[in-house]
């Protein structure tokens, strides 16, 4: 495991649970998805790890529609946030994207990407706006903004992964997650990262994450042309369907 984005000294986030753990003991049948109960999340979730990348792929974006519908938070998009999580360092997760030579975790982690923004501080303020208190303490996304330093913790090894795809959406999800106070700590050194996607990234709305974070941080963002503030549906979402078409 790299330990490069973590400060010598500092408390160590918590690990989050095996992704095995999370799909034997959460009673998914409970849990509210956009399409009503999550009793069928378990073996969407179980195909996420078979060897065919088309199969995961798809599995993928059922998993968007039924608990990132219309980039809302439910009650099972935490749970299957700590599975994606989990399997992160699975032997699925270097699959090869068809089309792409590019690894099923950088899929994976831009999944996270988009749900982490979903419930960012940014869109949290948005809505506020319209609907105050919608933030309280103990709701469906507050619980979800709760679980950012074990995410964080799930994803800060591949800060530096060998490969590019998976270091851009590796960054971009620490960017998001660390809006969390208790991640403070790790901010300067994700301002490298930070620097890395406005400097690489061809992608406009990543470019704006890395930009607005720098800025929201206090660090001096004068050398970079500002971004214009967004419509809603510009964030960063990737639910992987595209992945099975051939780019063109």
């Amino acid at each position: 495991m790299n330990h490069s984005s973590l400060t010598a000294g500092a408390p160590r986030e918590p690990d989050s649970p095996p992704y095995q753990a999370v799909l034997a003991e959460t009673d998914w049948g409970s849990l509210q998805t956009a399409f009503g109960n999550g009793e069928c999340l378990p073996k969407v979730l179980a195909r996420l790890l078979e060897p065919d990348p088309k199969v995961q792929v798809t599995a993928l974006s059922e998993l968007s529609e039924l608990v990132g519908h219309q980039n809302t938070i439910y009650e099972a998009t935490a749970p299957v946030a700590m599975y994606v999580a989990g399997i992160l360092t699975h032997p699925a997760a270097i699959t090869l994207r068809p089309y792409r030579n590019v690894p099923f975790r950088a899929t994976l982690l831009n999944w996270l990407v988009s749900t982490a923004y979903d419930a960012s501080d940014e869109i949290v303020d948005r809505i506020e706006q319209y609907f105050p208190g919608f933030l309280t303490p103990g709701s469906i996304v507050a619980a979800f903004r709760d679980l950012r330093p074990m995410l964080y913790r799930a994803v800060a090894p591949f800060l530096q992964d060998s490969h590019e795809d998976v270091r851009e959406a590796a960054g971009l999800a620490a960017l998001i997650l660390a809006e969390h106070p208790a991640l403070a700590l790790h901010r300067n050194h994700l301002a490298v990262h930070a620097r890395r996607i406005l400097d690489t990234s061809s992608d406009a709305p990543n470019r704006r994450i890395a930009w607005k974070a720098l800025k929201a941080w206090g660090h001096d963002v004068t050398d970079i042309e500002p971004f214009q503030e967004e419509p809603w549906d510009c964030g960063p979402h990737s639910d992987g369907r595209g992945d099975l078409e051939p780019p063109f």
